[in-house]
Parts: C-alpha cells; structure tokens; sequence
C-alpha cells in the first residue's frame, strides 16, 4: 500500500483578518513541512476566519478573500513551500451561478482550495449548507456541486467541508463511487457538551459508509458565542482512531497513513451522488511504502465533562477580549457564587494581572460577602478595590421616593453604572456575571447586573455554577495550588443582597428543580403539558413558562457568551419578544 504523511493544522484564525490568516497558514505549513507533510489541511475557511455571517454579502470582502488565496499561493511557492498541497478554506463565490429570488447577491461560497506549485489547482465549494441551530448559511452562501479528488503518490484523496459529512450521501457516498482512499473533510464545527462523542460516532459512521480513511480537521478558539474545540481525528474504515489531536488548543498533528492505492479511472465531470461532479486533479509524486522512521500516531487524551466546559468558557472568554483589542477586563466582585466563577474563567483566561475587580457594597451587603470576595481577590491575587455605592444610593433615594422593587433594582444599576464608569476611565471590557438560570426567568436587572460586553457564564445554569466552582477549587488542589474560590461562597445560600435577609429561593423555585424543568422547555422544546406528564409540579411548570416568555426582552439586551449547551439564549434559540402564547 502507498504511504501518505498526513499533516492536520488545528488553528485558530481571526474573523476579518485574512492577512493574519494567511500568516498562520505560512507558519503552519512550514511547521508541517518540517515534519516531512506531503498533504497539508487547515480547517473550514481559514482563510477568512468562520462564521463570517453577512461580511459573505461584502463584495469587497468576498475579492478579498479571493485574491489573498491567489497571493498565498505564490507566497508559499516563493517561500519554498510550493512542493506541499495545502489544502485551505475561503471565502469565495460561483462564477456560474444565476442571479434569482432567493439566492444570496453575487453568489458567494463557502469555499476551500488546494494550493500547489504557487498556483491554486483546485477549488470547490460546500455541498450542503446547514440551515439549522447557529448556522444560516442558505442566507450566505450558494452550494458547490463537485467532487474533488486529489492524485497523490499513488492515492485518490476526497476532498469535502464540514456539513458535507454530517448530512447522508453526498461527498461521503460519491467518495465511495470515486474510490477513494481517502476522504479529508475541513471542518468550522462549533463546541457543545457531549459533542466530542456525537462528532467522533459521526466520522467513524461515514468512514465506514465511504470505505476508506477518513480525516477530520476542525479549528480552536471562539469568534463571538461559538467556541471551537478543535478535537480533529483521523480514523480508520473500520472505525478505529489512528490519531486524535488535543482539544481547546492549536496543534499539528500529523501521522502516517498506509491507504490503498489509487485505481485506473480518471473520468473527469463523472456524475455522482446527488448530482456531483467528480473532478480529479493530478499532483504526482510517486507512490511510497511506509517511512523507514514512521511517526508514531497521536491520540490524545479526553477531557472530562467539567473540564471540557471550563475550557470552553475559558477560551471563548479570551478570544472575545484578545480578538476585540482588549488587554484586562472589569468585573463586580459581590462576593457571591456567579462573581466569583467569573472573576475564576478570567483569571485562567488572560492572567490575575489583567483582571480587576470592584465590590460594590450598599447597606445590605453582608460581611461575610464582602470577605469572600477580598478573601477570592487574596487567592487570585487579580486586582481589587471597594467602592461603596451606600452615598448615590442616598442621594437617589432623597431625590425621589423609591421603595421595593425600584429600590433593590437601584442599587443594581447604580453598579452597572459605575462598572462602566470605571471600563470608560481606564479601558477595562466589563464582564457580566449572570448565569442561564437566571436569564432565563429574568432574574436579573436590566441595565443593572446586565451590565457587560461579555458574559462569560450566559450559558451556564446555576446548578452547573456550582458543580464548576467545585471542579475549580478541586483541581487547584491537584495540582498544588490554592482554590480560587472560598469556601463559604460555594456553601451559603444564594442571594442577591437587594433587601435585608434575601435569598433566591424567595423568589423562584430551587435551583435544581429550576434547572430541570429549563432544561426541558429551552433545550428540549417541550411545551407544558409535556413537562407536567414527566412529573413535575403543575403550579411549578406554570410559573416557569411564564417568567421564561415574558423575560425574553431581557435576554435579547444581554451581552454575548459563549455557547457550551445545545440551545443558548442568542443564536439558537430565537423566539419573538411580542409573544402571547402561554402553552408552553
């Protein structure tokens, strides 16, 4: 069997930044090289950075992409990296694509090329576009109707982007008509929980359904509310990993793949499934055995559950305040459970010295709250100050009368305020500290402790903010450090501190019980009577649902975060504001 030196680039492009990009595709690839690579790939439109959402609909951006694919090209030949197929995603668009109602202006795709010898010899778009979740791309992009198929040292390499595998047939069925040895898929596939086993079941499904090898190269870091865990994998077609790359990190991983050798036909414009076009490009190269020194294939360890969603939230925390210009970051430190989290994600996330903090207190902040956060503030050593808010809220409340509710909520905004205040004097991005639970029944003040460019916990319900912090301090004492997080902030009752003895339970139901009936109507879709039928309490159902609908105008004025579950309040779940249905 010929032997093939396959090098996956698991990076993390910027958004908008294609001289950057292209940058990174130079460094890697002479990284790959190094490692003697003779077939290189990076993830889904790297070139460009994913998603890129309506900047597709920029003509200007779309020729930008294109002519810095064409100069990539020549920029690796001139650098002598010409001799390795690169295979890289972009921006691009149809040359042949009618214009018509429906259709996205200009054409443009979600393209990837190989670029070999200097020149690009091979291009070709997205098959199927996912119109589901987080992805609009019908709204962007058209469909590609090729199959491309690399000859390579004697091996037939199918070539397909992301959607392409996770929907039946296409690419994956017109590999196997093809003959392929080898089916490369590029991939932009965003985090959520558990998705590492679904994505890893999926490849070894369609590797199977393919009859031959299957790589799969995805991207790390977060643009926005999607956080991309890397976790690439090269398996084999029976199933069996052959190599799997870390996860939440950039990295090469490259292995040696002995795959069947390729056949006699090299019938161009053949018709496959689902109306493909098999389009073959012929690289050369003679066909080799195996390397008298081969590499031995990497497989990563897994992360466990909490683990994997603090690097989650860890990385999409950074890359919102590093990829927006940001170097430190404000938070108000309360002294409660979802500060403290927070001020903890960003701590891992940029550095103690760049995160700083304020308490806040009025006339109802405990002393035990105001310990805990100097006491976290003491253990991180991030920075941190008091400034008490007890004389504007004296003045407000000498200038107008204000009891209840319009009291608590003042001393909410009278926070928020001052956080931006403190953001616009001395260029910190504010970090908001709610969690789902919280989002989602509209627990929270608007234009209070909703303050923030950056939510780093909105996805996050607050039973799983607390088995975090616990994760969080535990691991801390693995490694022979000092838990972040007190103590009695994890143990005592969660309140808000807005009125003398309060606590969350007064005004919603156990945080559990809570998070057990959202789960079921925000992620699972299921109505009222639904919920009811599986055990839960009526009355309990009822008052959910409601402070659920009638809090979406909340949600829609929060800030971003980054997305860990399979339905977060923003891109996925898109509900209208002016809503009287009440069912459920």
């Amino acid at each position: 069997m010929p032997n093939l030196r396959l090098a996956l680039c698991q990076t993390d492009p910027w958004v908008g930044d294609i001289a950057r990009n292209g940058d990174e595709v130079v460094r890697w690839t002479r990284r790959a090289a190094g490692a003697g690579a003779q077939l290189v790939a990076f993830p889904e439109m790297a070139l460009t950075g994913y998603p890129v959402e309506d900047l597709a609909l920029r003509r200007s951006f779309v020729e930008a992409s294109r002519s810095a694919l064409v100069e990539l090209a020549g920029r690796l030949a001139a650098e002598g990296l010409g001799g390795v197929p690169v295979l890289v995603g972009y921006l691009g668009r149809s040359e042949r694509t009618p214009a018509r109602f429906g259709r996205p202006a200009g054409s443009p795709q979600n393209c990837a090329a190989v670029l070999f010898g200097g020149e690009v010899v091979t291009r070709f778009a997205k098959h199927h576009l996912p119109n589901y979740g987080v992805f609009d791309e019908y709204r962007w992009f058209v469909p590609g109707d090729q199959l491309p198929v690399l000859r390579l040292h004697g091996v037939d390499v199918a070539l397909a982007i992301c959607e392409d595998i996770w929907q039946d047939g296409g690419r994956v069925s017109a590999a196997r008509e093809a003959g392929a040895g080898l089916l490369l898929v590029i991939n932009g596939s965003p985090y959520e929980r558990n998705k590492d086993d679904a994505r890893l079941e999926l490849v070894r499904r369609r590797a199977a359904e393919a009859g031959c090898a299957l790589a799969y190269v995805n991207m790390v870091g977060g643009q926005d509310e999607l956080v991309f865990d890397g976790d690439s994998v090269v398996v084999a077609p029976d199933g069996g990993v052959l190599a799997r790359a870390p996860q939440f990190e950039e990295h090469l991983l490259v292995l040696d793949l002995d795959l069947p050798a390729a056949g006699g036909d090299h019938t161009d414009g053949l018709l496959l499934a689902d109306g493909l076009h098999l389009v073959r490009t012929e690289l050369g190269g003679e066909p080799a055995g195996a390397p008298a020194a081969p590499l031995r294939a990497e497989v990563a360890p897994r992360l466990g559950d909490e683990a994997e969603i603090w690097s989650a939230l860890v990385s999409g925390t950074r890359a919102y305040v590093e990829k927006n210009g940001f170097r430190s970051v404000l938070i108000g430190l309360s002294g409660g459970i979802d500060s403290a989290l927070v001020a903890s994600i960003a701590v891992d996330a940029l550095g103690a010295r760049n995160v700083h903090c304020v308490s806040m207190p009025s006339r109802y902040s405990s002393q035990h709250s105001r310990d805990d956060a100097a006491e976290l503030a003491r253990r991180t050593g991030l920075h941190f100050r008091t400034v008490s808010i007890a004389p504007m809220m004296d003045a407000y409340l000498a200038a107008t009368e204000l009891t209840g509710l319009a009291e608590e909520n003042l001393q909410s905004r009278l926070r928020g305020t001052l956080l931006m205040a403190i953001s616009n004097q001395e260029g910190h991005l504010v970090l908001a500290p709610g969690n789902k639970s919280e989002l989602a029944v509209g627990y929270s003040t608007l234009y209070g402790d909703s303050v923030g460019a950056f939510g780093p916990i909105k996805d996050v319900y607050k039973s799983l903010v607390f088995r975090l912090a616990r994760w969080r301090d535990e691991e801390a004492l693995r490694r022979g450090e000092v838990p972040p997080i007190p103590e009695h902030t994890i143990t005592k009752p969660p309140s808000a501190e807005l009125r003398p003895d309060q606590q969350d339970t007064d005004s919603l139901p156990d945080y559990d019980l809570l998070d057990a009936v959202l789960d079921r109507y925000v992620e699972g879709d299921q109505g009222r009577d639904a919920i009811v039928a599986a055990g839960f309490d009526p009355a309990v159902v009822d008052r959910v649902v409601r402070l659920v609908d009638t809090a979406e105008y909340k949600r829609r004025q929060y800030p971003p975060g980054p997305k860990i579950s399979a339905k977060g309040f923003g891109r996925d779940r898109r509900l209208p504001i002016t809503n009287r249905w009440r069912r459920g």
